[in-house]
């Protein structure tokens, strides 16, 4: 991403305080399109001066924002929700080359995911109850303060947008730093704001690493919440990190997701469904359902049809319009993937499909074979560690109780996943899972559902109202209807 492309004509800046500014840190770092293994751009990562001076920025613009009307929050979101209409072509192309999603994919769901918690944002904001009586008090909800967001790599505009979004209806200013791994599409995401001419100091991003940038916000005490989404590791480092000045930590983390396929689902369908929904993305989805529960009795059943339909799935260059399957975003990715593979058939489970190295015809790119491993127990690295690639673990089960077990046998709780044919039984069996979302029969995703999870997935939740009351504090005001 070079020459012309306005992306690169920000990749050394800063922004903060409603300008572009060249940060105090000097580091450079190559952007690797990780399809051709090739850099496509470079970026200068902001130091621990940088993110004060971003914090500085967002606290001198907070009274004000905070105590903006409705009104003008709202236009500034239909500011940026138009600009981003305009720009989602560009979007889809930054989110392609950066992490490596299939260009159609990166338009149509990628791309589209942050434009979608745009519009949920507005619609929200245009009757959230910010203030309400009860009995003789008045209770105001009202921002949080001073934000920091770290955002991940592998569904950036998601994640930029269900934070950024909220932040701003709920009043608090904001200082994201976003994937250094993965930055241009919040690059261009800041020119979209920049355009929409928000208030100066309200919205500021640096790019940098977690060490840097991130640590130096968790501790500040002039920031009021962090809001991370990344790996568990990352998420308690943070919270450690934050804990001296008692600052909001809001944490959506990792996930290793069960999907029951109960006895009376179709099976042929649901294991169908099953491997292309672990698959996609190229499995770099935290609630991707990457343990498969089927009955004992139909395991070989369950693993034929997985390894057809995995032989279905196209892997290739993320450009052509005829595959499903980009590679994964890094080099430390990929060998990481190959590790937990390698585990895996060391661990004796069954390798149905797939297994090391790239797949056939691809010798250069980040490119992971479509994996799948059947006859998995609890015990195996495999049905624990969250892999963050192509990679399913099949697993038997004895009956329902069983069933349920197993799926609760984790320290994540993310999203569970549940195939029937009854309808009533789903939802009986839905009310075991300890998971913060819970998707029946491959119902469709929405911005509209709250979204987190529970145990080591992390605390709070992001989407649509129930993200921007996570960005908000509870005041009561005692004796506010009392006759004078």
């Amino acid at each position: 991403m070079t020459g012309d492309n306005p992306i690169s004509a920000h990749a050394h800046q800063m922004y903060c305080n409603g300008q572009w500014v060249t940060p105090d840190g000097r580091e450079q770092m190559d952007v690797i399109n990780p399809a051709t293994e090739q850099p496509c751009a470079r970026i200068t990562l902001g130091n621990a001066r940088d993110t004060e001076r971003a914090i500085k920025a967002a606290r001198a613009a907070f009274p004000a924002w905070s105590m903006s009307d409705r009104a003008t929050r709202l236009a500034a979101l239909e500011r940026i929700v138009e600009i981003y209409k305009r720009r989602m072509k560009e979007m889809a192309q930054a989110i392609s080359l950066e992490m490596g999603s299939p260009l159609t994919r990166a338009y149509d769901s990628q791309a589209w995911a942050g434009m979608a918690h745009l519009e949920e944002m507005v619609t929200v904001l245009r009757d959230f109850p910010f203030e309400e009586r009860r009995d003789d008090m008045l209770i105001v909800h009202e921002a949080v303060g001073v934000t920091g967001l770290i955002t991940p790599w592998n569904w950036p505009m998601n994640q930029i947008a269900c934070k950024v979004a909220p932040a701003l209806a709920a009043g608090c200013t904001i200082i994201l730093k976003p994937s250094e791994v993965a930055p241009l599409s919040a690059l261009l995401f800041t020119e979209i704001l920049d355009e929409a001419g928000l208030p100066p100091g309200v919205y500021n991003m640096l790019n940098g690493t977690g060490p840097e940038v991130g640590e130096a916000m968790a501790r500040s005490p002039l920031v009021d919440m962090v809001s991370i989404t990344g790996s568990t590791r990352a998420g308690a480092a943070v919270a450690r990190l934050a804990a001296d000045t008692v600052k909001r930590v809001h944490q959506e983390l990792g996930g290793k997701s069960p999907n029951i396929i109960l006895p009376d689902a179709d099976l042929e369908q649901a294991v169908a469904q099953g491997v292309r929904k672990c698959f996609s993305n190229s499995g770099q989805s935290c609630d991707a359902p990457t343990r498969m529960l089927v009955p004992a009795a139909r395991m070989e059943e369950a693993l034929d049809i997985a390894r057809r339909t995995a032989a279905t799935v196209r892997v290739g260059d993320p450009t052509d319009p005829e595959i499903d399957l980009g590679p994964v975003v890094s080099h430390l990715q990929f060998d990481r993937i190959q590790t937990l593979i390698q585990k895996g058939m060391d661990e004796g489970a069954t390798l149905v499909c797939g297994g090391p190295g790239r797949p056939e015809g691809l010798t250069r790119g980040y490119y992971v074979r479509p994996t799948v491993f059947g006859n998995v127990t609890s015990d195996m690295a495999i049905a624990q560690e969250e892999v963050f690639g192509p990679v399913l673990v099949i697993m038997a089960y004895d009956n329902e109780e069983h069933a349920i077990q197993i799926a609760n046998d984790t320290p994540y709780g993310l999203a569970a996943y549940i195939q029937s044919g009854d309808l009533s039984h789903a939802r009986h069996v839905a009310r075991f899972l300890r998971a913060g979302n819970v998707n029946i029969n491959g119902a469709p995703w929405t911005v509209a559902a709250p979204f987190g999870g529970y145990g080591q997935s992390g605390n709070g939740r992001e989407c649509s109202v129930y993200g921007l009351r996570d960005f908000m504090e509870i005041k009561a005001i005692l004796g506010y209807w009392t006759a004078s």
